[in-house]
């Protein structure tokens, strides 16, 4: 079977499914994209054969090859889909991991069972407490806590919060305290989240200013200069050269505005 074959070639796909709360075969998910990148490409090379067949009848052919090349396109597209799944797991993830983590402390400093301790957060936090929840319901259903916490471990997209649960986990295992080992690895990733939004805030100002070169002074200045040249050496600006002016000056600024927020650290700032 084809997509079984495909879905081989990506041996990281399984647990990329996993992480991203896909509950689906690799196989199904291939052959999925595969339908839909079919319709993508074949809606694409529809609507561009009608536009250039309108515009001369000899450039039909360009449309065929357009069907490939969107058809390799938009299966690659949807076969990263997992990836930006767990992209958006892990920012929703981080936003709670140190409030989490210092919330489970208390718990245990107060005496609070490790079980009910991790019962509570699940309870208290909703983006990372579905990960404990994880680890609640494999407990309860006979499964030793380590154990649990080691599953769950796999399928966490987050780096961070599998630090926490592996000291956890650990300290199990050596018989350690929780609470100390618990209390150094959430200072660390305290401290690791404040330097990630210092570098953020360095980041952030040069490209603030490229924003404002490229896609506010440069266009307006464009504009005016096209506009006097249109007057003293007769080039006709048209309503559409306004037109597609106006849409390449949208496409930089949501090239602008998508790469700010995609480097955008996943906490609360």
């Amino acid at each position: 079977m084809l997509s079984k074959k495909i879905a081989q070639s990506f041996p990281t796909l399984k647990l990329s499914l996993l992480q991203a709360g896909m509950d689906i075969e690799p196989y199904k998910f291939v052959q999925k994209n595969l339908v839909m990148a079919f319709y993508l490409a074949f809606t694409m090379a529809a609507v561009s054969g009608l536009v250039l067949f309108k515009a001369k009848p000899e450039l039909l052919l360009v449309a065929l090859l357009i069907f490939p090349i969107m058809f390799f396109i938009g299966f690659l597209f949807f076969m990263n889909s997992p990836t930006i799944k767990s992209k958006k797991r892990v920012k929703e993830i981080d936003k709670e991991v140190v409030f989490a983590g210092r919330f489970l402390l208390i718990e245990l400093s107060a005496g609070v069972p490790l079980f009910d301790a991790l019962s509570n957060v699940a309870k208290s936090y909703k983006g990372i407490g579905k990960y404990f929840q994880e680890i609640v319901d494999r407990v309860e259903i006979g499964k030793p806590i380590d154990v649990a916490i080691n599953e769950v471990m796999e399928i966490t997209p987050s780096d961070n919060f599998r630090k926490i649960v592996w000291q956890i986990m650990n300290s199990l295992r050596t018989g350690a305290d929780v609470s100390v080992a618990l209390e150094s690895i959430v200072e660390q990733i305290s401290r690791e989240q404040i330097i990630e939004v210092k570098n953020y805030g360095k980041k952030l100002n040069p490209m603030v200013m490229m924003y404002l070169m490229m896609a506010v002074i440069v266009p307006s200045l464009g504009v005016t200069m096209l506009s006097l040249m249109s007057s003293f050496v007769g080039i006709q600006l048209s309503t559409q050269h306004l037109i597609i002016i106006a849409f390449g000056v949208f496409v930089v600024q949501a090239g602008f505005l998508m790469a700010i927020k995609g480097s955008r650290p996943g906490l609360e700032i």
